[in-house]
């Protein structure tokens, strides 16, 4: 007896997904909930574990392929068996629908077969057009896949990156906890096999696929929808600094992460809260502007997948202490490939923090579906007139963009200053 395991509709809102790693081969045994492979989405890596126990008999795609939901992925079951592998997928994950009674025209109990339907979440629709396969890089032959007992330790990200440089993580030694490989060790890998680059024989072609594409489709719907309004302004942070020095030194906040990021989050959500007209939303299709009622506070962080924006969920609800361990949690997640699909949505306000890369400024784009995002960029030492004399100053720059639609010049300019008052006098607003 064999089981074909389809695709499941892993709760995205997306029809198809794509395979970025096995953790199984043909001929391995695997007991009921082993992770079988991870798949990626536009939004996601996730994990899919085994319906059944028995003997992987085939994998019926390669890594790289981008699969529809609903097809057919592996065939589990004893490989001495015979016939045909018995479809027993659950039932989400099925294509076909089974006959079922009906009347026929004289009244009497017929049998009325309905015509197989494409497994897609409400809301979407089918697809159409035939799923195209992901091109093959070129490059040497790749390694034939290892068992589960014998596979190296490392993370999602970690093999994507190898795949990336034509790296078998087979002949890594790795320097993480308990063996891990690490991206360090990819590198020193691919310094150590370099010497003199070599000119490409032909321009480099990456597929676009996954969160990348994901992104980059939601970018052009925001540049292209909203009209974006974007403002700057200098502000002198030294006592925001000051204060933030102090924080990390109290005995009660050593297990808290405390970073200038904390600071212009708590300053974001304490303007917010005076301003709720810009922590709203544009609906064209009810023609109606949605003030929102909870400050679900977004925090940009890139990944090794891409740029992504969890979020936290009724941020002007938490206290300084739950606010620096929610952004610590949430950071450590997404450079983890741990976001939950879950996580991503629903955010009304976000940050970006282009500061930690050199960069002085942004026009940031807004999300879809939010009216205003804020940057933050570097802090330098500047001379800057304070108190009437001119002194080094830790000064930095803040963008604040909004969809022109709901958020005019002077509600952008009040929130973008009040935001930069109490990031320049952190204890008369009680940023604690």
């Amino acid at each position: 007896m064999a089981h074909q395991f389809n695709l499941p509709d892993v709760g995205e809102g997306l029809t198809e997904a794509e395979i970025i790693t096995w953790h199984v081969a043909v001929g391995d045994t695997v007991s009921l909930n082993q992770v079988l492979l991870e798949v990626e989405t536009a939004k996601a890596v996730v994990e899919l574990p085994s319906p059944y126990a028995g003997t992987v008999l085939e994998l019926l795609h390669d890594v790289g392929d981008v699969v529809p939901v609903g097809a057919p992925i592996i065939t589990i079951g004893d490989p001495a068996g015979t016939g045909t592998p018995e479809d027993s997928t659950p039932a989400q994950s099925s294509l076909e629908v089974p006959a079922t009674a009906d009347r026929d025209a004289d009244g009497g109990l017929g049998s009325r077969v309905e015509e197989p339907r494409q497994a897609v979440l409400v809301g979407y629709g089918a697809r159409t057009t035939a799923v195209a396969r992901r091109p093959r890089r070129p490059g040497p032959p790749a390694a034939p896949p290892v068992s589960a007992g014998t596979r190296p330790l490392a993370s999602p990200p970690v093999r994507k990156f190898a795949r990336s440089q034509s790296v078998d993580l087979a002949t890594i030694k790795g320097t993480g906890p308990r063996g891990q490989i690490t991206r360090d060790d990819i590198l020193a890998v691919v310094r150590a096999s370099s010497t003199v680059p070599a000119a490409p024989e032909s321009d480099r072609r990456i597929p676009v696929s996954g969160t990348r594409k994901y992104i980059a489709e939601a970018m052009v719907r925001s540049a292209f929808t909203a009209p974006h309004v974007t403002e700057w302004l200098a502000v002198d942070i030294t006592r925001t600094l000051k204060l933030i020095r102090e924080l990390r030194e109290a005995p009660a906040n050593q297990d808290l992460r405390i970073t200038p990021l904390t600071l212009v989050a708590r300053a974001a959500i304490i303007t917010l809260g005076r301003h709720s007209d810009i922590n709203a939303s544009w609906d064209e299709s009810a023609g109606e502007i949605v003030q929102h009622r909870d400050i679900n506070l977004g925090i940009a962080v890139s990944t090794p997948r891409g740029l992504i924006v969890p979020n936290i969920r009724a941020a002007q609800r938490l206290g300084f202490a739950e606010l620096c361990a929610s952004m610590a949690e949430l950071i450590t997640d997404a450079r983890a490939n741990r976001t939950t699909v879950e996580a991503m949505r629903g955010g009304t306000f976000t940050i970006s923090n282009v500061g930690v890369f050199g960069v002085d400024g942004a026009t940031p784009i807004l999300n879809p579906g939010e009216s205003a995002i804020l940057a933050l960029g570097q802090t330098r030492q500047l001379p800057w007139n304070h108190k009437g004399r001119i002194r080094l100053r830790s000064v930095t720059t803040l963008s604040l963009s909004f969809d022109h639609r709901l958020v005019d010049g002077e509600l952008g300019s009040r929130v973008l200053a009040e935001i930069a008052e109490i990031l320049e006098h952190p204890a008369r607003a009680s940023v604690r």
